[in-house]
């Protein structure tokens, strides 16, 4: 896990979470791995993951680990916890399960990063949180910023052939 302190940048590397306060942005760069933000408002903590998979497969030590969404969400919400801040008090979002091998692989089958943002959002409906904003699926890697003073987070999209892709609107 990586922590934080006041006015700290954070970069997450695939399979880290991170807990912060005020003061603080998160970033990271994800492809088919998916990323879950929970912010509380109030109190102006925030928690993200950078996920390689849905699941672990059956083998394990019985230590959580990161690199899985539900392993993953249960590391936040533990250190969340600590904080006094709990998973019904928090707003979701969710990014990434980008098809970074558009055109290959079996037709019909789930990519990797569907499986993932899938995942993801059947995670934080089993646990009662709700997921007010998604950057989901398509093609290509995603940049994103976490300002957990605002609970803001900034998305780029870039496409595997073009390069950046200017995103409309608000951040997410």
């Amino acid at each position: 896990m990586a922590t934080a302190t006041d006015t700290q940048d954070l970069v997450l590397r695939p399979g880290e979470y991170a807990v912060a306060g005020a003061g603080s942005r998160i970033r990271t760069l994800l492809g088919s791995c998916v990323s879950i933000t929970l912010w509380h408002p109030r109190l102006r903590v925030g928690a993200m993951s950078h996920f390689l998979l849905a699941q672990r497969g059956s083998s394990g030590n019985g230590v959580l680990d990161a690199r899985y969404g539900a392993e993953s969400l249960d590391l936040m919400i533990t250190d969340l916890a600590r904080e006094h801040v709990f998973p019904a008090q928090c707003d979701a979002k969710v990014f990434g399960g980008g098809n970074m091998f558009p055109g290959q692989g079996v037709p019909g089958a789930l990519h990797v990063g569907r499986r993932n943002g899938e995942a993801a959002r059947a995670l934080l409906q089993q646990r009662g949180i709700r997921i007010v904003s998604e950057s989901l699926f398509g093609c290509g890697h995603r940049q994103i910023a976490f300002d957990v003073s605002t609970g803001h987070v900034w998305v780029r999209l870039v496409h595997p052939v073009s390069g950046f892709v200017p995103l409309a609107g608000d951040p997410a």
